[in-house]
């Protein structure tokens, strides 16, 4: 009876993703529209911050209470999900045409972030001080205060400049018609966001449920269910922004999440309380490093993210989960 009960609050919790994220689009691509920003702009800032709030809250929580170790390896595994899994799917279910911006501006910029957060953590490394590089649990390095205001200063300019461009370059020719009064559409942004969350919530905290209740280990639920739930989001928020024909909002949503879990999540966890990083984390933000080149070199590829790369894109990452699992 439990399991049944379960499995409920499972299909609540979809429902609830799914509605969410239809509110949550219409509603950010409203006030595109009022505002003549173009979508991709909105990605970038309102529905990235938006569906990376579940990010935020476990790793201020964690770092409220000094256990933000967790932190990194949270952000790492989004990274690569939104990358591998999120763009994969919305390419394979439409080719994704690439925006200009994306591509020459923001694309290298979450490139850069990863490199520089990469370094931070891996201050002990580089100083030559780790005596044996195969013990995954030593310790590589300390993201530390300093480090962390450092990223939120850089998260602080990314915005002004990228609001800067939208006010800069604003959109004219988008259509007028349906086009819903502001409030309606902060409205439906905000029910939408709430509904997104709890919804993320629900899966998440009733798949591990379920997970343990079939026997799987805990440490399998985390790398697994809770890694990919915490994404759940990104993920429905983009593919219902493609199949809305909103697709510079679907590419904006992952790389504005990306810049915003490495800035501004990492920045205040790290501000909050210094990270000691493992070994592992630093070798799974090389990982990550890897992984953001190798879409990079897709996204340049041509006009479009087509289904062949966004296939090659999610078995890459079912690759990295096999890998992950049986470390």
């Amino acid at each position: 009876m439990q399991i049944l009960f379960y499995i409920l609050l499972l299909v609540v919790g979809f429902i609830a993703l799914i509605k969410g994220a239809d509110f949550f689009v219409d509603g950010s691509a409203g006030i595109a529209r009022l505002f003549h920003v173009p979508g991709v702009i909105i990605g970038l800032t309102i529905v990235a911050m938006g569906t990376s709030a579940p990010e935020l809250a476990v790793s201020v929580s964690a770092g409220l209470s000094g256990s933000n170790a967790i932190a990194v390896s949270n952000v790492v595994g989004s990274n690569i999900f939104n990358l591998l899994s999120v763009l994969g799917i919305c390419a394979i279910m439409r080719p994704l045409p690439v925006d200009e911006g994306i591509k020459k501006r923001d694309f290298p910029i979450s490139l850069a972030a990863t490199l520089l957060v990469g370094i931070f953590c891996g201050n002990l490394v580089f100083a030559g001080k780790i005596a044996n590089l195969r013990d995954v649990a030593a310790q590589a390095g300390t993201l530390g205060r300093w480090n962390g205001l450092v990223l939120l200063v850089l998260f602080t300019f990314y915005i002004v400049y990228t609001i800067y461009l939208a006010k800069k370059n604003p959109v004219t020719e988008e259509e007028e018609a349906e086009t819903m009064p502001l409030w309606k559409n902060i409205l439906f942004i905000l029910f939408g966001l709430a509904a997104i969350v709890i919804g993320g919530q629900l899966v998440v905290n009733n798949a591990k449920a379920l997970a343990l209740a079939w026997g799987m280990s805990e440490t399998l639920v985390g790398l697994t269910i809770v890694a990919i739930g915490t994404s759940l989001p990104e993920l429905v928020t983009s593919v219902v922004a493609s199949g809305k024909g909103q697709n510079g909002m679907a590419i904006g949503n992952v790389v504005g999440s990306n810049i915003f879990n490495l800035l501004l999540i990492l920045g205040l966890s790290a501000t909050l309380h210094p990270i000691q990083i493992s070994l592992a984390s630093f070798v799974d933000m090389g990982m990550l490093l890897g992984v953001s080149l190798i879409v990079y070199a897709f996204v340049c590829s041509g006009k479009k993210v087509n289904r062949a790369e966004g296939g090659i894109m999610v078995l890459m990452y079912v690759a990295y989960t096999a890998y992950a699992i049986v470390r």
